[in-house]
């Protein structure tokens, strides 16, 4: 019994001192480990630092930005840890934990697709600048301002004030209008006057008649064209270009548009036809009002 306490604690003893030979060894090692990592805690800051000054710069998504510098920060941490496993001579455990995380960023990535394309796309068009905060948009059939960008969703309010969120993917993949970024617009606003007034005479005062709107493009200058013989009206359109910041903008320029033009027809006796159209009272068709009136009274009294 005691010699088998003995050889226990002589085995104990024997391990104790390798693991101290081995540490006293390895403490070297060990401390330019600990150095590596300050290092790149260091210069995982400095980074941080300036790529955010960039950032700021090149974008306005704060959530975006937080997200890029966060993941470099991690990115060289990581980097850090590994140089600091391959000082301490521990290879194998590197390569495992590159395969444990290979293995969890397939897994991740085939269990949440759409959440990864929404994500992905998020911080391209963060990056991209596609579109921004206050942007006027229409995208898969949705017509808007957009009120928030995130890493996942666009939130795009309507006229009407709804607040309509369409997944990041679907802006970024799909065909959009970018309205306000040029900062103006076109209205074509199609008229008709009757086939008896003077085409000539149309033109001029209708030309003069839009370019009276105070606030429209100085360097644009406003176009007439004939389109069509109506059925019932010779048809134009004319164009003109305003300053674009707001979906208000727009409105108030075809507003102004139509008052300005009526009020002119008005003062110049140039009509704006109603449609045609012919009412046929009678049991044969053809025939007259008043023919088919008389006939009925006549039927009446006999």
């Amino acid at each position: 019994m005691f010699d088998k306490i003995t050889n226990a604690s002589s085995i104990v003893i024997n391990k104790v001192e390798n693991w101290l030979e081995t540490a006293i060894t390895m403490l070297p090692n060990f401390i330019i480990a600990i150095l590596v990592l300050l290092i790149f805690y260091f210069l995982s800051k400095l980074i941080r630092m300036v790529l955010g000054k960039v950032l700021h710069r090149s974008m306005s998504n704060d959530s975006v930005i937080r997200l890029i510098l966060s993941l470099t920060g991690f990115a060289i941490m990581l980097t850090g840890i590994m140089v600091a496993l391959s000082v301490l001579k521990l290879d194998k455990t590197v390569t495992s934990v590159l395969a444990g995380v290979g293995v969890i960023g397939l897994a991740l990535g085939f269990a949440f697709q759409d959440a990864a394309a929404n994500f992905i796309s998020g911080v391209a068009m963060a990056v991209k600048s596609p579109i921004n905060i206050g942007d006027i948009v229409e995208t898969n059939s949705y017509f808007g301002t957009v009120k928030r960008i995130g890493l996942r969703s666009t939130t795009v309010t309507s006229p009407q004030g709804q607040d309509i969120v369409l997944p990041n993917r679907l802006i970024f993949q799909n065909p959009y209008t970018q309205f306000t970024i040029n900062g103006e617009r076109r209205i074509d606003l199609e008229v008709g006057i009757s086939y008896g007034d003077d085409l000539e005479k149309v033109e001029d005062l209708s030309t003069k008649a839009i370019e009276a709107i105070p606030y429209l493009k100085e360097d644009k200058k406003v176009e007439f064209f004939y389109t069509a013989f109506g059925d019932s009206s010779i048809n134009f359109v004319v164009r003109y270009w305003v300053n674009y910041g707001r979906q208000p903008d727009y409105f108030r320029a075809i507003s102004d548009g139509i008052k300005n033009l009526k009020k002119t027809y008005n003062e110049n006796d140039i009509t704006i036809p109603f449609p045609i159209r012919t009412l046929d009272f009678g049991i044969k068709g053809g025939e007259k009002l008043d023919s088919m009136l008389s006939s009925n009274n006549i039927s009446k009294k006999n």
